[in-house]
């Protein structure tokens, strides 16, 4: 028989409390701890991600280098050397004149369209010449664009695809973060290239792809060099002769008299010689802040910008006149364009963005060659084109064989404009930095999903949204202002097909070296 008694019958209401769960222990200032809790998380943040940025920041420093590529430095001193053996030059090889405006808009000259800027100069060269409607700058910011310009190679292959800052002071740091460095000496040029070729080369105006040891005019071809090494927003804004700085402060509304001034004496010179020139007329102007010469302000019914575009028209009207004078001028090849959109002001025709965008706007800019000796002129030409594809067209024009130990995005222009074809590069490509956005056949242009900015008038911020991809038809839709992607899925494809394989290839072959 057990001896254990039955357990004791429970209540409903011990039954009750069983059930329920236990009670929290009250929080000695609760709330009071949860606010300061989720203060300090904010106050954190900003901290945390300026210690991350600036992690970031040192490593960079330590760790960014130039691309110094010595063995196509060497490679390139045996094409030239190569070129100063065999080139020939006579009384009949052709002079060249490059003419390179800063921050000028597509629609800001009179031969471009309706414009209040009044440029008789550069419309009489226009007219017995080619334009060129659907140009392109290789890129939408300024160094980028002047070292694929001059290197035939975009700018990501030329290693220079930022805009370079002064390397003095905090400014350097700048530089070195974002991993750009000025031209390196494995790059060539077009002034490397002509003056092998026997050529008396000279530039004139602003420089902006290097200022150290290595990376200036005189290291890159130009028997003389009058101008900064910078835009005429930074400092400092110095005036060099070659190496040397002539002028510590700059009047800058006496810098156009002063570039043509030396325009004008280079060109009287080399018309007493029997050697042929390339003169690169790279003016600071009409990039901001803008300066006109007294007896030019108020001119102009566009303003103070249109006073100094006015201005430079009358400075090539000067140069012009001398190379007629000279008897130069049917035999000088004469190509005038800009090296991205407008900024603040200028007209970039109806095209949507600006300076900065790589939208059309940002990208399309005049561009007119004029040389009676070698083309037929009157002529409109709406063929694609980037700026890339001078250096190309005067290898072809003066018979120069192009180097063989590297990639040239460029193509010779030189059958559209002797009217012997409709296309000059199959493809054309738009980057941002090192990172590539967008390309176009020439009829459609795709973008990549990307961020988009979205500003409102008043306020200092703009809102990042991501859109894309993007496909606009540029015949039809010149100011992207449609996306037709639905419509043309097949275009679209093979765009983002050429796209990814552009990439694939710069990810292995960054520089484009070849064996």
């Amino acid at each position: 028989m057990s001896t254990e008694l039955p357990p004791e019958p429970v209540s409903a209401t011990d039954q009750e409390a069983a059930e329920r769960p236990p009670a929290k222990r009250a929080r000695k200032g609760g709330l009071g701890k949860r606010i300061l809790k989720s203060t300090g998380l904010i106050l954190a943040l900003p901290a945390t991600l300026l210690m991350a940025g600036v992690g970031y920041a040192l490593f960079e420093l330590a760790t960014n280098r130039p691309d110094d590529s010595p063995e196509h430095e060497a490679r390139k001193e045996e094409y030239v050397s190569e070129l100063s053996a065999t080139m020939p030059v006579s009384g009949e090889t052709p002079n060249v004149l490059l003419v390179h405006y800063d921050d000028l808009g597509y629609g800001d000259l009179g031969f471009m369209g309706d414009t209040p800027i009044q440029t008789p100069n550069l419309d009489a060269l226009a007219a017995d010449g080619v334009v060129m409607t659907n140009y392109h700058a290789p890129s939408a910011v300024c160094t980028p664009s002047r070292a694929a310009l001059l290197t035939g190679r975009m700018a990501p292959r030329a290693a220079v695809p930022d805009v370079l800052f002064p390397n003095e002071g905090v400014t350097s740091l700048i530089n070195v973060v974002t991993g750009t460095f000025g031209l390196t000496q494995a790059e060539l040029t077009i002034p490397d290239i002509l003056q092998a070729s026997g050529y008396d080369t000279a530039m004139i105006g602003k420089w902006h792809i290097g200022d150290t040891e290595g990376s200036t005019p005189n290291d890159f071809g130009f028997d003389s060099f009058l101008g900064s090494l910078y835009s005429n927003d930074m400092v400092p804004f110095q005036i060099y002769e070659d190496r040397e700085v002539v002028l510590e402060t700059v009047d800058q509304t006496q810098l156009d008299e002063l570039y043509t001034d030396r325009a004008v004496e280079f060109v009287g010179a080399a018309g007493e010689t029997e050697d042929p020139f390339f003169l690169y007329f790279a003016h600071n102007f009409p990039h901001e802040p803008l300066y006109a010469a007294a007896e030019n302000q108020g001119r102009s019914d566009a303003g103070l910008y249109g006073d100094v575009v006015e201005g430079l028209d009358d400075g090539i009207g000067r140069i012009v006149d001398e190379l007629e004078a000279t008897g130069q001028l049917d035999n000088t090849i004469i190509m005038v364009t800009s090296d991205n959109g407008p900024w603040f002001q200028g007209d970039g025709g109806d095209h949507r963005g600006r300076k900065g965008s790589i939208s059309e706007g940002g990208t399309l800019v005049p561009f007119l060659v004029h040389w009676p000796e070698g083309i037929e002129g009157g002529r409109t030409v709406d063929t694609m084109a980037m700026g890339t594809d001078v250096l190309p067209t005067l290898l072809d024009w003066l018979d120069i064989p192009a180097p063989t130990d590297r990639t040239l995005d460029g193509t010779s222009m030189a059958p559209v404009l002797a009217g012997t074809s409709d296309t000059v590069s199959e493809f054309y490509y738009y980057y941002a930095s090192k990172k590539l956005l967008a390309v176009s056949d020439g009829r459609f242009k795709y973008y990549a999903a990307q961020p988009y900015l979205y500003g409102v008038s008043g306020t200092s911020f703009a809102t990042p949204f991501s859109k894309g991809p993007w496909l606009f038809d540029l015949d039809a839709d010149p100011s992207e202002s449609y996306d037709v992607i639905e419509r043309y899925p097949e275009a679209a494809a093979a765009l983002a097909a050429e796209l990814e394989r552009r990439n694939a290839e710069t990810d292995e072959n960054p520089r484009g070296w070849k064996d």
